[in-house]
């Protein structure tokens, strides 16, 4: 081997090596520890609010490139718009599920099998046809006034008018072409600007708050915990218009004959003149009540509860930083338990949004809604519960039909169809209880919380030190 190749002129004696211990001439105490940082007040996650614009540029909060800025805040603004409306439209489908099952009013009644009066009519064509003389005559000299028999009784009733009147949410011949059975809808733009408009200015109420109540806060404390509850619940507030116009949109009918929004801004307009200004859109108690606790109530959850749900695997002093993966499975633990609590208030709030008020007509929507208006909060969780059924899908009892010989006095005999009727099981608790309306589209809402938490853990979080790297 050549000298020149050799690693023995790169040996360095340990003895030789850099030494970071203080020299014990510089000073003749110990080394005073310093004291750690106080562990935070408030046991709540420390993330920061999701703001999507400097997420997207974080240029824009550099004061030193103040001459570009403009021009990157427009680019970033197209950027997130564009990313917003893409990530919208594919949540959209189960956000306009939720919110069609949350609205649709099915009663107790429905499902029951209504009686049939041509029930008694024999199928068989032959036999209808031989009788049909002896019908003729009975019809030819009967009383006009008297009242219908079950022979000549019309298989339908009908009101004054002469228009046929349902007798079952589910009854196929006489419901209304606007209504889609119980079991392409538009809001996709308010939805959009929805988001966006909350992504940027809670984060901004929320700073604005804490630069007031707290200026000198240190960075290693956090707020108290009513900060951004209080910064969602006045952008809740500030935005629950267009909330209620994005449930209008998806509500109301397909069919252009009686589609009443032909967009967003059409809707703001209507809403505002016939239900009250934007006294009655901000101000009434049936929108105002609901919206300041169902702001108020989610973002509660979403900081406290994950923080709680972690404690319990990892201890007290674990960190989203620490332990990313735990963390976040407590966050799907936390948000599939906060629905328990969420989703009635919601649901409670979309009976409320699709009830006109003022002098406006009652819209015409793609399901079944209930034909008397509620009239709080309260009336329609009691309502829910006491007129509703939770058992759905309804199930239907099978009919079957065997052929049986009848014997008559003369001593003939006849072939006749006989349809029987299978009976169902026992009625259940559910059966009786309008329960499980208040949480419909909960498995909607688990299947997306999954499916965020499995592409979060595929898509990455921070990889792990490889190791330090001289600089």
């Amino acid at each position: 081997m050549s000298t020149s190749s050799s690693l023995r002129d790169l040996y360095i004696d340990p003895s030789s090596a850099w030494s970071f211990v203080p020299s014990a001439t510089n000073s003749t105490n110990p080394p005073v520890p310093k004291e750690p940082p106080l562990a935070p007040a408030y046991q709540w996650s420390s993330r920061p609010s999701h703001n999507s614009l400097f997420d997207l540029n974080p240029s824009l909060g550099n004061a030193e490139s103040a001459g570009s800025n403009v021009r990157d805040l427009f680019k970033t603004l197209i950027a997130s718009a564009v990313l917003q409306y893409c990530s919208t439209a594919v949540s959209n489908p189960l956000e306009v599920a939720t919110t069609l099952l949350q609205v649709q009013w099915v009663p107790r009644d429905a499902g029951d099998p209504v009686p049939s009066e041509s029930a008694h009519i024999d199928e068989d064509n032959d036999d209808a046809l031989s009788d049909s003389s002896g019908d003729e005559g009975d019809s030819y000299f009967a009383d006009p006034n008297a009242a219908p028999t079950a022979r000549n009784q019309p298989p339908f009733r009908t009101d004054d008018q002469g228009y046929v009147i349902r007798r079952s949410v589910l009854e196929e011949g006489t419901r209304p072409e606007y209504i889609i059975p119980v079991g392409s809808a538009d809001g996709l733009l308010t939805s959009t600007v929805t988001e966006i408009l909350s992504t940027t200015l809670q984060p901004l109420i929320d700073a604005f708050l804490q630069s007031l109540f707290f200026p000198s806060l240190s960075p290693f404390h956090q707020p108290p915990l009513i900060l951004p509850v209080a910064s969602h619940v006045i952008t809740g507030f500030i935005l629950s218009p267009l909330d209620l116009i994005r449930t209008r949109l998806i509500v109301q009918s397909f069919t252009s004959r009686h589609r009443r929004y032909t967009g967003p801004i059409d809707a703001l307009k209507q809403i505002l003149r016939d239900e009250g200004g934007l006294k009655g859109i901000y101000l009434h108690p049936q929108l105002l009540i609901p919206t300041l606790l169902d702001s108020a109530i989610r973002p509660l959850i979403a900081l406290s509860l994950p923080g709680t749900v972690a404690s319990s695997f990892i201890g007290p002093h674990g960190s989203p930083d620490s332990h990313p993966q735990t963390f976040a499975f407590s966050e799907l633990v936390a948000a599939c338990l906060g629905l328990f609590v969420t989703l009635p208030v919601e649901t409670i709030r979309r009976r409320l949004q699709v009830q006109v008020r003022g002098t406006a007509t009652p819209m015409k929507a793609c399901v079944e809604l209930r034909p008397a208006p509620y009239n709080g909060m309260v009336d329609t969780f009691w309502h829910i519960l006491t007129e509703e059924r939770s058992d759905l899908p309804i199930r239907y009892p099978q009919r079957r039909r065997r052929a049986s010989v009848v014997k008559h006095k003369d001593g003939s005999k006849k072939e006749e169809v006989v349809v029987e009727e299978e009976a169902l099981d026992g009625e259940g608790w559910s059966r009786n209880t309008g329960l499980g309306q208040l949480y419909r589209g909960l498995g909607l809402r688990v299947g997306g919380s999954v499916f965020l938490f499995v592409l979060a853990l595929w898509g990455g979080g921070a990889k792990a030190d490889s190791g330090w790297t001289e600089i």
